[in-house]
């Protein structure tokens, strides 16, 4: 299979991992949601042209967010300061109150890839990875220190977005705030009023709806749907 030309000016340093037990399930998932399969060294790679998510079968693999950069030991060393930090053989993990996986990956090679040729995904408009977390403080202290930088949002309403240095945005929100099923990490795709539409188109293809949601509808009607991936990460197909 083709991989991915190389794009130096557009770096790509944040990979969504999620684990499986069943490699072709997940393929499948992916596959029938019109994400794009690359594969780069033996890895399992899915695109929508807004974020790379790796399908890891390895059985100690565990959902959350690859975060790759030349070195991390610095940026280690200020987090054990809020966290407990582990050493793997690749760089360093850790988890934020969400309990959210991120791993700082230290890759000498540059992740670079030219996505611009990926169409959309079935789910539409990539906004973002969402977190609820049990410490609202402590989780905004942990991503600030990773890079991120707050762009909406604000401690006093109960949710912040915070955006990385090559645009990857993850939203946190205070445990509780959201009427419906929450997995911890989840996806966000907010479609607007095209989103009835993305519903059906996902009922057509046999995906597995987890929760639909009526709650912000006055009128009952389906307008938000939950679906999870085979490694338990969730896809909010939101309208807004």
């Amino acid at each position: 299979m083709e991989m991915l030309p190389i794009n130096q000016s557009h770096p790509m340093k944040c990979i969504l991992q999620t684990p499986t037990n069943k490699l072709d399930n997940s393929i499948d998932f992916y596959s029938r949601l019109n994400f794009e399969l690359i594969e780069l060294n033996e890895k399992t790679l899915f695109s929508d042209g807004k974020v790379i998510i790796q399908v890891n079968p390895e059985r100690h693999a565990r959902a959350g967010l690859k975060i790759c950069a030349e070195s991390w030991r610095s940026v280690a060393d200020e987090l054990e300061e809020l966290t407990n930090v582990i050493q793997t053989p690749t760089g360093f993990l850790l988890a934020d109150p969400s309990g959210c996986k991120i791993y700082l990956e230290e890759c000498y090679t540059p992740l670079n890839y030219d996505l611009s040729s990926i169409p959309p995904s079935v789910l539409g408009n990539f906004s973002g990875l969402s977190l609820e977390t049990t410490d609202f403080k402590k989780s905004a202290a942990i991503w600030l220190k990773l890079g991120f930088k707050i762009v909406a949002g604000s401690p006093e309403h109960d949710w912040i977005s915070l955006i990385g240095h090559d645009g990857f945005v993850v939203s946190i929100l205070k445990i509780l705030s959201c009427p419906h099923l929450f997995y911890n990490p989840s996806v966000s795709y907010f479609n607007g009023t095209e989103n009835p539409k993305i519903i059906q188109r996902i009922r057509d293809l046999g995906v597995p709806i987890q929760e639909e949601i009526t709650v912000f509808n006055d009128q009952g009607i389906v307008d938000n749907i939950i679906i999870v991936d085979p490694g338990g990460v969730g896809f909010f197909i939101f309208s807004d």
